[in-house]
């Protein structure tokens, strides 16, 4: 499938955002963590998970339409979205064991259980892959209303869920380990909001399915560009529904915390996640991207890379700066520095996936050359 300029750009966005969020967290010495900027950096740094996962969403139904097109059938489609997904969740538990021999031995073994995003993101994959095969009987327009629909009930139901799960409904009864990929528990006794149990982080990932087949819809094909223009009004309508709920004080079960658990908070980032989507889909189609070379569209195409490697180099033995001493300049000019090198790392592994991608293409021409 061909790569979309606009969903790499907001994975480079996110990269972004995930680096300035990382490097200040990481490096900012007590003083500077009591000012201004760090408090506008947390507050940047709510968005870089969700983008990941929304756009993982959209990128299964997109590869889930152009295979239902082709006529493949759904066990096989299915299978593939959930394999890809388990490579993910593989990929995130080899996460864990890297940092934890590199951290030896200062890692508490725990962390080896710790539910970071690669987790989550591959669970949801697969979760999706499952909801797509459920709903892909019957014709094609019949498979993407099932499909429509399905993604938009889980939605929901896992973001109204939440506050109950995180709250007066955890399942105690099950260890730990498992009950930290519910609502994110760990060892400590409560669920811990910088961790990404499936509630809510999954809504995200079925937020994206819902906006990816409604990009496939022959609506939105026919209304083209527009159609990215109603998925922003909608998005700033659902940030004022945000608003105008947390403000009606409309709480009717859990513990209410706004800013982890409430499916107010949710409806912002999406409303926030579907702006940024319309500002994408612009700027990627009639701004600069068209005719100079984009940084964030770079990085988006490695995101998975670029985020395995600077945690190391931030938050690991091989820290660029001293964590926890560093005044606001220095983080800066640290977080340059991380973005160059991730920019460059990002350019690198283009550059020889391409040049492979030719050398296997040019073997295959060759061996097919009739003899002289």
């Amino acid at each position: 499938m061909k790569r979309l300029i606009y969903i790499d750009w907001m994975r480079g966005l996110a990269c972004v955002l995930m680096f300035q969020t990382h490097c200040y967290d990481s490096w900012l010495n007590p003083e500077a963590r009591q000012s201004g900027l760090f408090v506008w950096s947390r507050l940047g740094g709510t968005l870089p998970a969700p983008l990941f996962i929304f756009l993982a969403g959209i990128s299964v139904a997109l590869v889930t339409e152009r295979s239902r097109e082709k006529g493949m059938a759904r066990d096989v489609i299915a299978r593939h979205g959930m394999l890809r997904g388990a490579e993910i969740f593989g990929l995130g538990i080899l996460f864990r064991l890297q940092e934890f021999v590199l951290g030896y031995p200062h890692s508490p073994w725990t962390d080896l259980f710790r539910v970071d995003i690669l987790n989550i993101l591959g669970i949801s994959m697969t979760l999706m892959g499952a909801a797509c095969w459920l709903a892909g009987q019957g014709s094609l327009a019949e498979a993407r209303v099932k499909s429509l629909a399905a993604a938009i009930a889980a939605t929901a139901a896992v973001a109204l869920a939440t506050p109950l799960v995180w709250s007066t409904g955890r399942p105690r009864f099950l260890p730990w380990p498992v009950e930290s990929y519910i609502n994110g528990v760990h060892v400590f006794g409560a669920p811990q909001p910088w961790l990404f149990p499936l509630f809510p982080w999954v809504a995200f990932a079925f937020a994206g399915l819902t906006v990816g087949f409604w990009m496939s819809t022959d609506t939105a094909k026919t209304l083209d560009a527009k159609s990215f223009v109603l998925l922003g009004i909608a998005g700033a309508a659902i940030c004022g529904a945000s608003v105008l709920l947390d403000e009606a004080h409309l709480h009717w079960y859990g513990t209410y915390d706004y800013w982890h658990t409430s499916p107010n908070f949710f409806l912002m980032r999406c409303g926030i996640l579907l702006v940024i989507l319309l500002f994408a889909y612009w700027w990627c189609r009639w701004g600069l991207p068209q005719w100079i070379f984009s940084p964030l569209a770079q990085l988006g195409k490695t995101s998975l890379l670029v985020y395995w490697v600077h945690i190391e180099f931030v938050y690991g033995r091989f820290s660029i700066l001293p964590k926890g001493r560093c005044s606001i300049a220095k983080a800066s000019i640290g977080l340059a520095v991380i973005f160059l090198a991730m920019l460059g790392l990002s350019v690198f592994k283009t550059r020889w996936k391409r040049s492979k991608a030719a050398a296997a293409t040019g073997t295959a021409q060759l061996q097919g050359a009739p003899a002289s």
